[in-house]
């Protein structure tokens, strides 16, 4: 464990001081900050962008700058109001009611926004999908939910499966000529402007369905998980407290609003605040994230340790070409920071990063380093006000300090997931301990209530007595000058005990050979136990990960197995 201790980033930030704001702080009393709480109407469009659209002194802010291709395009929170009206009339207009799903499918463009406001401001289900899945992987999920409609491309038309579009009515295309393969095409171009600009909100309930995304394993179908509008709570009260956002934040949130974190922190918590949230659509590079920065004097940046890594692996020279001035808080989620990572990010952005766990399930933010709280690089930090985390133990009874177990979450808090589509029994596997959300997930909290995450529970390793996660062997195996990255799996069993393999990939300039392999084996037996069972190293190129730069053993394991391991850049969990 890292004992090091960076001091607070920012005392003077919203959440001060974590302790008192952690033991008297109300999910009913923050309600109060929304106009709900005194009119009794619900919807979270209303909450996101008419209360700002509607008042003068906030009705010409940017809600949105969106930077594609060199050409930046911004609007307002009053326009983007207006822009979702019409959206919302024209689905409308095609039958659209309150329960009704609708897919987007879309290459990176403005209108993946304003159909997610208008979606939500219908009670429609919006599912927002990765331009690159495949043909198999959208019958799977079109199959699932059964969408009324798509919204699409026409470079995108040839992947929709013909078989499995019997239950869409309409497939709305942004631009044309109509690829003419389907029934009930429909080109919105000019339609859009002939819509009226004012339109009702639909009041709706609390756990009123808001979004579904898929998150797919390598083993299993994907999986449809459901949130409802009552989510607004958790994303804005995370957004100040974690992220620190106030109205006068530009927050760049650098995922796709496939991933969870695009939808809550890159549509809704932002303007939720009355900020701003710019959209970047081009390709990683460098080059581009830093100009990023730079040119939109971005204030709070909520990456991943991916990012940071390709970052990492073009020097130190480039970020001192950009002026990052602007830029006071950076967040990551996706998998934990290592302390390579951290102390990159500091020496050379001036700014020490702040990793923060949560899930697809769980829909907000629930484990957090506070910008007004000391860091313990290598800690998720501590959980949210509201939210109560533990270790349990295969019987569900809480562990003692530095005990690993299974990380659990006290119910009920806003974002929790209200169900996975068609699936009740793979929901109630979440809540087979009374009272609490089972994330999956390894991990152990220290004397000081900082919490440490150790992989995926069906990672957990036994050697001798003593249960470690695969990150300690992973942790150790970097530390190796070899070893740029490392996974461990179990392969199973013999008499002798557990079968574990590492996957390496080479630092740069180092070739693999069996000596090499020899000293790995003799290094970590060395650093951690003589009775660490590991059996073999393989050298690969790159090892597999989600699109947040998640590791995914079981995807490893998987091909060890000869298994279908399915698409990772997919993968959210």
């Amino acid at each position: 464990m890292i004992k090091a201790r960076i001091p607070a980033q920012n005392p003077d930030a919203n959440l001060k001081p974590y302790e008192t704001s952690y033991k008297t702080f109300s999910w009913a009393e923050a309600e109060g900050q929304f106009t709900w709480s005194e009119t009794g109407k619900i919807n979270i469009t209303y909450e996101a962008i008419d209360r700002w659209a509607d008042k003068p002194d906030t009705s010409n802010k940017k809600a949105f700058i969106f930077d594609y291709k060199g050409h930046i395009t911004s609007y307002t929170y009053a326009e983007v109001k207006v822009m979702v009206c019409q959206w919302a009339a024209l689905l409308t207009y095609y039958g659209f009611n309150t329960g009704d799903r609708l897919f987007i499918y879309l290459p990176p463009c403005p209108e993946i926004y304003f159909v997610i406001l208008a979606c939500s401001r219908l009670g429609v289900i919006f599912t927002p999908l990765y331009q690159t899945l495949g043909y198999e992987e959208l019958e799977e999920r079109i199959g699932n939910a059964e969408p009324r409609g798509i919204i699409t491309h026409p470079d995108l038309a040839e992947r929709l499966p013909v078989e499995a579009m019997g239950m869409v009515e309409n497939i709305f295309f942004i631009e044309g000529p109509l690829p003419g393969l389907f029934t009930g095409e429909v080109s919105v171009k000019d339609l859009i402007s002939q819509m009226p600009k004012t339109l009702e909100p639909a009041w709706v309930k609390a756990e009123t369905a808001l979004y579904m995304i898929y998150s797919s394993g390598s083993t299993g179908p994907p999986k449809g998980v459901i949130h409802a509008h009552r989510d607004m709570l958790g994303h804005m009260i995370t957004a100040k407290n974690v992220l620190d956002i106030r109205e006068d934040s530009i927050l760049w949130t650098d995922a796709d609003p496939a991933w969870v974190t695009g939808t809550a922190y890159g549509v809704f918590a932002p303007l939720l605040c009355g900020a701003t949230s710019v959209i970047q659509a081009d390709p990683f590079s460098s080059s581009t994230w830093y100009r990023t920065l730079e040119k939109h004097k971005i204030s709070v940046w909520y990456t991943t340790p991916l990012t940071i890594m390709r970052l990492m692996e073009t020097g130190e020279d480039l970020p001192t070409r950009y002026d990052l001035s602007f830029l006071r808080h950076i967040a990551t989620v996706g998998k934990s920071l290592t302390p390579e990572q951290f102390y990159w990010v500091k020496k050379n952005m001036r700014l020490s990063p702040h990793d923060t766990f949560w899930m697809t399930e769980t829909g907000m933010i629930c484990l957090a380093n506070f910008p007004s709280m000391d860091i313990k690089p290598g800690s998720m930090g501590k959980p949210v006000p509201g939210v109560k985390a533990a270790v349990l133990d295969e019987n569900g009874m809480p562990l003692p300090f530095l005990s690993m177990g299974e990380l659990a979450i006290k119910t009920d808090w806003p974002c929790l997931m209200t169900g996975l589509w068609n699936d009740m029994e793979r929901y109630r596997s979440y809540f087979r301990f009374e009272g609490w959300f089972m994330t999956g997930d390894m991990a152990f909290m220290d004397e000081e209530g900082y919490f440490y995450h150790q992989g995926r529970i069906d990672d957990l390793i036994k050697v001798g007595e003593k249960l470690i996660g695969p990150y300690e062997i992973e942790h150790t195996l970097q530390q190796h000058p070899s070893v740029l990255e490392s996974a461990v799996i179990s392969k199973g069993s013999h008499n002798n005990g557990p079968i574990l393999k590492a996957f390496i990939t080479p630092a740069r300039g180092v070739t693999p050979s069996a000596r090499l392999n020899r000293e790995i084996r003799a290094f970590v037996k060395g650093n951690i136990s003589s009775e660490v069972p590991l059996n073999e190293i393989e050298f690969i190129q790159r090892l597999p990960k989600t699109s947040s730069g998640k590791l995914l053993r079981r995807v490893l394991r998987a091909r060890e197995l000869g298994l279908p391991d399915g698409n990772p850049l997919e993968m959210k969990d």
